[in-house]
């Protein structure tokens, strides 16, 4: 029977990694390539090497491996097609340099990549769901079995286009993404304008809270947007809510609420209840879409 591996692509580290496994058809570890020896007893490298050795000796071919990103998301599914983790084959995918003087990644496991589970664009990945992540022991070793999930679960929520999200497409904080709304409001919705009575971005109420964004709908009511960078949870929707109740108390008109993220399509049931409570709150992804246009 098929064992179901996870291995953890540091592409806060080693940006474009993930890219270099999809293109070499290969998942790979670090660790310098004379780690693998032992030395008065020991094994250099400590027990982080220790463990990842151990999980990429117990790895058979036709086992499968999913690679782990940052954020609870997953790039592709592959089966194992042959292993080159032996020191005397360091095959580095980090090329050689100052900083690498053996370059990095070298430690391969051949994989062949299942096409026809998730996304077919190789930029986008798969967000996982709050009730399908792995768990923290499953996370925090580079290499792991993973036992939480079935492979047939995973096939599902990885074949959900609900959970596909962009590799790289977000605004890395939430105040810019704020102020992209600010100035192009209509991108949101049509007919939306910056409120022309009161400050547009991060208006203090008198409690001292700020909001994000205050516009203005073609009907002329105030629309308060909250800017959250992940999948909307309930204290996201609280939060929103409170500020206005707040614009109520204040001025006496009751305003729209939109809440702007970037995580996936798909959020729970249970958020999208509490959202439709009074005062109702919206819930809008954003894609971020960049052009290049060659001038000479």
């Amino acid at each position: 029977m098929s064992i179901l591996w996870k291995i953890t692509c540091q592409e806060d580290k080693f940006p474009g990694m993930w890219q270099r496994w999809y293109k070499n058809q290969c998942v790979a570890v670090g660790w310098a390539a004379q780690w693998g020896y032992k030395l008065d007893g020991k094994t250099k490298g400590g027990r982080g090497w220790s463990a990842a050795r151990n999980a990429l000796k117990e790895m058979q071919v036709g086992d499968y491996v999913v690679v782990a990103l940052k954020g609870h998301r997953i790039g592709r599914l592959g089966q194992i097609t042959y292993k080159l983790i032996d020191d005397d084959l360091w095959n580095p995918l980090v090329p050689i340099g100052i900083e690498y003087p053996e370059g990095q990644m070298g430690r391969r496991v051949e994989v062949r990549w299942d096409l026809m589970v998730g996304p077919s664009n190789q930029d986008l990945v798969v967000q996982m769901p709050q009730d399908s992540t792995f768990s923290i022991g499953e996370l925090r070793p580079t290499v792991s079995q993973i036992r939480s999930l079935s492979l047939e679960d995973l096939k599902a929520v990885m074949n959900n286009p609900e959970n596909w999200v962009s590799l790289l497409g977000k605004f890395r904080y939430e105040s810019t993404l704020a102020d992209y709304i600010a100035n192009y409001p209509n991108h949101l919705e049509d007919g939306f304008l910056p409120h022309p009575h009161l400050k547009t971005r991060e208006r203090v109420f008198q409690n001292s809270k700020r909001l994000d964004v205050l516009l203005m709908d073609k009907e002329n009511r105030a629309v308060i947007v909250e800017c959250k960078q992940h999948a909307p949870v309930n204290d996201d929707i609280v939060q929103l809510r409170r500020y206005m109740n707040l614009f109520y108390e204040e001025t006496g008109e009751m305003p729209r609420g939109i809440l702007v993220h970037g995580g996936p399509q798909k959020i729970s049931n249970q958020v999208i209840s509490v959202a439709r409570e009074y005062p109702a709150v919206e819930i809008v992804s954003y894609v971020l879409e960049v052009r290049f246009r060659p001038l000479v």
